[in-house]
């Protein structure tokens, strides 16, 4: 019985302010839509860093008999030099495979690169070092060959490719940091948006509410009513940001993005499904919380 009483209130209440639990579904969907983009920015940083960190290798350049580097001042690399590189390499618990480039495989890969470039045929193999390429075990542990070969004799030159990547998770790490900060201030937005919500509920009701104290109802069946409207309008709002997710992620996302742009490994759905409890759970939280704050203030008859 008291159930059925509630949901009566409940649905009175939405009715009355019709156009406001609009409003505050659309709010609530807005902000929560930011946040989900904030949280699958994450995801899509993590894959991509998982997918290109793994293609990621060091290379160590040997001195050719013209260079000029700090590890290159008795000349060309020795055979002796060579070989304790390569011993040092292969004892480091670090690495996880270690290739050799000589002269041959640098000038034949150099042909490929630039095939179609005058410089190819112009560039005497004599002048192209040979390289050891590493692979680690863990990636981001490239400052550790860093720093320990750059500059030690017969070795000219360290370099990873890391960086090139960096700036594109730069970029993305600024994205997500933009979402989440767009997703504060829509949230603050909603959470203003609902209290005044149910303190004007409240206001509309206060006739009610002082017979239902009168009567010997306690605060928490008085404030129920108003409680599950917030939540349900938080819910609405949730539910329309996981739709929307859903959508994006299926009509975006896979039939579109990862169709043509199939160098760059995108989020599937099981990171958007991972996404889907957070969003209904601040949903409904923040609604709820924004509603116990306001009628502890208003609700006062």
């Amino acid at each position: 019985m008291r159930l059925r009483v509630i949901a009566s209130d409940v649905l009175l209440g939405l009715r009355r302010n019709f156009t406001m639990t609009v409003s505050v579904v659309i709010t609530t969907w807005v902000a929560l839509g930011f946040f989900a983009a904030g949280l699958l920015f994450s995801q899509q940083v993590s894959t991509m860093k998982g997918y290109w960190y793994d293609k990621v290798e060091v290379s160590i350049y040997l001195c050719t008999k013209d260079d000029s580097a700090a590890g290159c001042a008795q000349g060309e690399v020795t055979p002796a030099q060579r070989d304790a590189i390569s011993a040092e390499l292969k004892a480091m618990p670090e690495v996880k495979a270690v290739y050799f480039e000589d002269r041959g495989a640098a000038y034949k890969r150099f042909k490929a690169m630039f095939k179609d470039n005058p410089i190819s045929e112009n560039t005497d193999p004599e002048a192209l070092p040979e390289s050891f390429r590493v692979k680690l075990v863990d990636p981001e542990q490239l400052d550790v060959i860093q720093s320990k070969f750059a500059g030690s004799p017969g070795i000219e030159e360290v370099s990873d490719s890391r960086a090139v990547f960096q700036k594109l998770f730069d970029i993305l790490g600024r994205l997500q940091a933009g979402a989440f900060l767009v997703a504060g201030a829509t949230v603050l937005s909603a959470a203003l948006l609902i209290s005044n919500t149910i303190r004007v509920a409240a206001y509309n009701r206060r006739r009610e509410t002082a017979i239902m104290r009168l009567v010997g109802a306690s605060n928490f069946y008085i404030q129920l009513p108003f409680l599950l409207e917030a939540a349900l309008a938080g819910l609405l709002g949730a539910a329309l940001t996981v739709g929307s997710v859903v959508a994006f992620e299926k009509f975006i996302v896979l039939d579109q993005a990862a169709r043509k742009i199939q160098v760059v490994p995108f989020i599937g759905w099981a990171d958007v499904w991972s996404v889907v409890p957070w969003v209904v759970v601040v949903g409904v939280a923040l609604s709820a919380f924004a509603a116990l704050v306001t009628l502890r203030r208003h609700l006062r008859v």
